[in-house]
Formats: structure tokens, sequence, C-alpha cells
């Protein structure tokens, strides 16, 4: 008989329990319902999970939030923690996180990354044995997680970097990993050039394990949770699957996204070959201790980060 590859099929065979987490912070939570509902659909349990990291436009703020900036929150981890459906910010800003919990009932995971990759692994291990979780899965939605560092498009590295490389370690230890790409294209960052060309190398590694589209039963779901939950990249390819077609503008019309039904597509990559066969950035950042660490290994490539952007936008707005 012939061996049967790595695949996506007999991951999730392997599992009970998933936990899936928007990697890049502010919507990502709402692209990761969609592959919760999938593994649901396969007959796995899960739990949400984010980034206390929202888009300067809701909190003005730069960077992600630590533990001791919000409240009430049930911790499991110094670096990782469970909001509800009233968890904000000392300055009350709510999560991303907060509304998916007020909108199901849930507790919803948040990670901390500002420990860098170290403390980013402490909380998902953390996290998985707290929630039972035999299957951690990264969501990410636009695919910037794919970039090499010198696309033109590249604005929110930082995150999905650490992030990148926590799952790339965490998957070395042993822990069963998947790594989603949701909406490809749908941030407006790489191009789908871009993204296709970095999907083809994994898969020449071996690293690509499959991949699933939304139905319309999902695509209803998440259409009325996007009513409640502010989000636009994750908002993309709901859109396309109800036909939406051509270009549209998205963070106040300065990106430009293309509409297709490819979209709806999650692609399920192997952490580690992501990590070792396209992202320097993951690469740079994975010895890092600290949100700093890991922001300046980024400026050793010549890649401006979205910590950059949004202490450049908070410079501008301190200014008389």
């Amino acid at each position: 008989m012939i061996p049967s590859p790595r695949s996506l099929e007999f991951v999730i065979r392997q599992s009970s329990c998933a936990l899936v987490v928007g990697v890049g912070g502010g919507g990502d939570v709402v692209g990761a319902l969609a592959t919760a509902r999938f593994l649901e659909f396969c007959g796995l349990r899960f739990h949400l999970g984010g980034l206390p990291w929202e888009r300067f436009v809701y909190d003005p703020l730069p960077g992600p939030r630590t533990a001791k900036e919000i409240e009430p929150v049930r911790m499991l981890h110094p670096h990782a923690w469970m909001v509800n459906g009233h968890t904000h910010t000392h300055h009350g800003i709510r999560f991303t996180e907060t509304e998916m919990a007020a909108l199901y009932g849930w507790e919803v995971l948040h990670i901390d990354i500002t420990a860098g990759v170290q403390g980013a692994v402490a909380g998902l291990e953390a996290a998985s044995h707290a929630l039972a979780a035999d299957l951690l899965v990264g969501v990410d939605v636009g695919g910037d997680s794919l970039a090499q560092g010198g696309e033109a498009g590249l604005r929110s590295p930082l995150a999905d970097a650490i992030m990148l490389a926590a799952f790339a370690t965490l998957e070395r230890r042993g822990y069963p990993t998947l790594w989603g790409v949701f909406g490809y294209g749908s941030d407006g960052e790489l191009t789908v050039d871009e993204l296709e060309y970095a999907l083809a190398r994994v898969a020449q590694a071996g690293g690509f394990l499959g991949a699933w589209a939304l139905t319309p039963q999902v695509a209803s779901e998440l259409s009325t949770v996007i009513e409640k939950v502010p989000t636009e990249a994750s908002a993309i390819p709901v859109r396309c699957a109800q036909g939406a077609w051509g270009y549209t503008g998205i963070r106040q019309d300065q990106r430009r996204v293309k509409l297709t039904p490819l979209t709806t597509l999650t692609f399920y990559l192997t952490p580690s070959v992501v990590f070792h066969t396209i992202s320097r950035p993951a690469q740079a950042v994975a010895a890092s201790s600290s949100l700093e660490d890991a922001n300046e290994a980024l400026h050793t490539l010549g890649i401006t980060s979205e910590l950059d952007l949004e202490r450049a936008r908070a410079g501008i707005l301190r200014s008389p």
C-alpha cells in the first residue's frame, strides 16, 4: 500500500477539540469562525480565540493590550485569558472578541503577544491544556502571513509573524497544528499573484494540506455576525459568496481588493513549512521575548510594521 501523505483529513480525524485563533488581531476572529464551523461539521468541538489588538480606528492607543489593561477576564496564564461579552479596556474600548462573546454567549480566548514569540507559545500551550484542545489552528485573514517581506503592499506583518513562529514552535514540540489562510487578498496587502506564488511554493515543499470554501449556511452566519461585529477583511469573502465581483476599496479606500469567488476559500497549510519556506518575517522574530524585540527584528529586514504605522499616526494625532 502506498503511504498517504500528511493531509487535512488525517489531521482532523486525529483530533476531538480545536482551538481556532484569528492570528492578526481585529476582525480575524470572525474569519476564524468559518474554520471553526468547518471543524464542527467534521465532528470536532471548538474554542474561538484572537489577539487583544484592535485596529487603530477603534483603539487609538498603539499596539496590543495586556491583561493589566483589560477587565473583566478569566486568566489562564499571564499571556492567555478568556474574555466575555462585557470585556473592555480601561479606556472603555471593546474588542472584536468581546462582541463575539456577547453575540454567542461564549468565552473567547485572547493570546498576548507583548512578550513576543516566547510569550505567545507559553500562552497557547497553557490555553490548549486548560481548554482540553488537541488541535491548534491559526487563521490569517487576507494572507499576509505568506509574505516574504519585500512586498510593496505589506502593512501588518508583525502579529502574523509572531503567531506563525509560535505555531511552528508548537508544531516542533509535537502539538497538532494547522495554519489557515482565509479570504486571500481580502486585506488588500498582498496581490493575488503574490499569494498564489507563495501557496505554490508551500505546496512544492509538501505543506499544502487541503482547502475548504464557505457554504451558503456559514456565509449566512458570518453575514449576521458582521452586522454586529465590525470587520472589513473578513466581510470580503462573504460578499464574494453572495456574488460580488470586480474590485472594491477598504481601509478608508486606501487599498483595493479583488472580489472573486476564490476569496471564499480557506487554504490549510503546515505552519513549519510556511515558516521555513516563505516567511522571512516569522524567521526574523522567532527568538523574540518582547513585542519590541520582534518589531526591531522586522526593521533589520527593512520592514515597517503595523505597530510603526500606529505609532506614527498617534504621533500625528498628538501634534499641536
